[in-house]
């Protein structure tokens, strides 16, 4: 088995207990490794060296800091391959999509760095002879909490701004698949960071997690997660008033209007669907469509879903493959389950392959409900897995009010060939983005941020 290690102070090391807890492949069920089995003491250790190490990496020239970030950029893309096939081993991602996440994990980096040289002080006009201006100073050891659902893409889209406006860090990432991760510490340690601006500890969020999270001295908690997650963050943060950067869950509106082009919109949303076998915060959590198209959509939808191959994650012609957790799937079946009891009609799917080898691992197949209501639990929560939501609707004024009627406000989308409707409803969607005839039309250099919970 592969050995990693954690990264602490500029050194690769194992827990001091000298505890692992296994490391599971989802499509196989078999273990790939034991990884370190971390601990408050780590998280002491990983801390002071992040605050001794502040000093210097702060008042380093900040072309200096930014040729070093961008410096893990390229290492990074000199290890894709390595890193993509860790992504394939613990987290099921096909190969198809592994190597281009590593590949867009760096371009992130590159970008805060590029951005990071470009930040200006400003001058604010004062009377008489007085000389104001702002001056952007970094906010010291900031905890990076990462999810599991793009291991090294999360950690990436944080660590470049941070390291680059002059911040330490820790990184806690995803105990169920942190191979990218700490493939990413083993990089780090080569590039010549002074020790302790980055470390990188494994284990429980429930342990690690909090301990980082209550530090004292810890300046900022970046949390990327579950909304009941990110309420215990904020609870701990809170006792020392620590500044925070949370994105939590979504259950996403996508609408097809009445005019909207069918082949368009089954396309875009089939494939947002399924992307990362729905483990995506912008996935849609909520299809709605206009009654006069909803037969014949719910009827392409669901023979477009049939082409969605599911499969061993190594095969090049696999879309999606499992989901992450034997815990994760146990979930998203309880969730199918009271779909059915609910009332939903089951077009598709909502059920485990039977044939090998996809009997073994934690594959879901796609999963398509029709008449889904307002009072369905499928309708409500976020699902994070499969499984397409479809609502009939009648007016604009309707499906607006159903949209927003959510606890999360992440991100929308609305299919229409009129200019004038995919600006109203760009306008009234309570929606942090919100995308027309598209999904997922990001960027590193677009705002990222939402409603409500």
């Amino acid at each position: 088995m592969q050995e990693f290690k954690m990264l602490i102070n500029g050194k690769l090391v194992n827990a001091r207990s000298g505890k692992t807890y296994p490391v599971i492949n989802p499509a196989t069920e078999e273990i790939v490794t034991h990884l370190p089995l971390g601990s408050e003491e780590e998280v002491n250790m990983a801390v002071e060296a992040a605050k001794n190490a502040f000093p210097v990496w702060s008042k380093m020239p900040v072309a200096e800091r930014c040729r070093l970030v961008k410096e893990i950029a390229s290492a990074i893309r000199a290890n894709a391959e390595e890193l993509g096939r860790l992504d394939i081993l613990d987290h099921g991602t096909p190969a198809k999509t592994a190597f281009f996440m590593a590949m867009g994990s760096a371009g992130n980096l590159d970008f805060s760095a590029e951005t990071a040289r470009t930040m200006m002080s400003e001058m604010i006009p004062a009377s008489g002879n007085t000389l104001t201006y702002t001056r952007r100073e970094p906010v010291g050891v900031v905890a990076l909490i990462t999810p599991w659902n793009a291991p090294l893409m999360m950690i990436c889209d944080k660590l470049g701004s941070l390291l680059a406006t002059g911040n330490t860090c820790v990184i806690k990432p995803p105990s169920i698949d942190s191979l990218e991760a700490l493939k990413l510490a083993e990089i780090i340690s080569t590039i010549g960071l002074p020790p302790g601006t980055v470390n990188i500890i494994t284990g429980p969020g429930g342990l690690v997690g909090n301990a980082l999270s209550k530090h004292p001295d810890v300046n900022m908690v970046a949390f990327t997660g579950s909304c009941e997650t990110g309420k215990i963050i904020i609870e701990n943060a809170a006792s020392t008033v620590k500044k925070m950067g949370m994105e939590l869950g979504g259950k996403n509106p996508y609408i097809v209007l009445e005019d909207a082009d069918l082949d368009v919109a089954v396309g875009k949303i089939v494939i947002s669907q399924y992307m990362n076998t729905g483990m995506i915060c912008a996935a849609p959590g909520r299809i709605y469509v206009h009654e006069s198209l909803y037969d014949e959509f719910v009827k392409r939808f669901v023979e477009r879903s049939k082409t969605i191959i599911a499969g061993d994650p190594n095969d090049e012609k696999t879309f999606m493959g499992p989901v992450v957790s034997a815990e994760h799937r146990d979930k998203v079946e309880g969730l199918i389950k009271s779909g059915i009891d609910e009332g939903a009609t089951l077009m598709l799917g909502g059920k485990r392959p039977t044939e090998p080898p996809l009997n073994r691992g934690y594959y879901i197949l796609p999963t398509v409900f029709a008449d889904v209501t307002p009072d369905m639990k499928i309708y409500r929560e976020e699902i994070f897995g499969p499984v397409a939501c479809i609502i009939k609707f009648t007016s604009e004024d309707e499906v607006i009010k159903a949209a927003n009627d959510n606890v999360f406000g992440l991100c929308a989308a609305v299919y229409t060939k009129n200019v004038s409707k995919g600006i109203r409803f760009a306008n009234e969607l309570q929606a942090g983005t919100v995308w027309v005839n598209e999904w997922l039309a990001a960027s590193t250099d677009l705002p990222w941020g939402g409603y409500q919970e």
